[in-house]
């Protein structure tokens, strides 16, 4: 068995990362790894630090503050607030300033490559613009009535004999 995890209380003891309990901890920990983040050549327990560190954030941050889902109109409208963008400075990402608006305003969804390009433009997972279906009841009874009218329609038989 490794030396090191012999004694884990001992080593906790000694000043160990250990689980974040609150929003300080939670603080302390994400600073000491973005100043871990910043060094151009990490040693091998560095890199090991950070890892454990993200570990760690990650977990808190996933108890503790969620993010409600959003959908990609507000999304981007969010991103492009944050980093003083124009509509204009998205036009490599979908072609013209008519269809950003477009987008913007509801009358257009996304196609795949400008979702792919604005995942890649702002470093965020693709699902973040993909919007989410929702069915209402409606569409479920709409769904519901077609089904069963096609049950109850009898089978049409065959008229035609093979040979023998």
């Amino acid at each position: 068995m490794n030396t090191v995890i012999r004694n884990p209380a001992k080593m906790i003891a000694h000043g160990a990362p250990r689980v974040i309990h609150n929003d300080v901890e939670l603080e302390a920990y994400t600073e000491v790894l973005f100043r871990l983040t910043e060094l151009e050549h990490p040693s091998t327990s560095e890199l090991d630090a950070i890892e454990l560190l993200t570990l760690l954030v990650e977990r808190y941050e996933q108890e503790h503050h969620l993010v409600p889902e959003a959908d990609p109109v507000s999304v981007l409208r969010f991103l492009l607030e944050q980093q003083h963008l124009a509509q204009r400075d998205l036009i490599p990402e979908f072609g013209s300033e008519s269809a950003v608006s477009m987008f913007l305003n509801g009358r257009r969804p996304l196609n795949l490559k400008q979702v792919r390009m604005l995942s890649a433009r702002f470093k965020l997972p693709t699902d973040v613009f993909i919007s989410k279906p929702e069915i209402s009841h409606r569409s479920k009874a709409t769904v519901k009535r077609h089904s069963r009218s096609r049950k109850s329609q009898p089978r049409k038989r065959s008229t035609s004999r093979s040979a023998c």
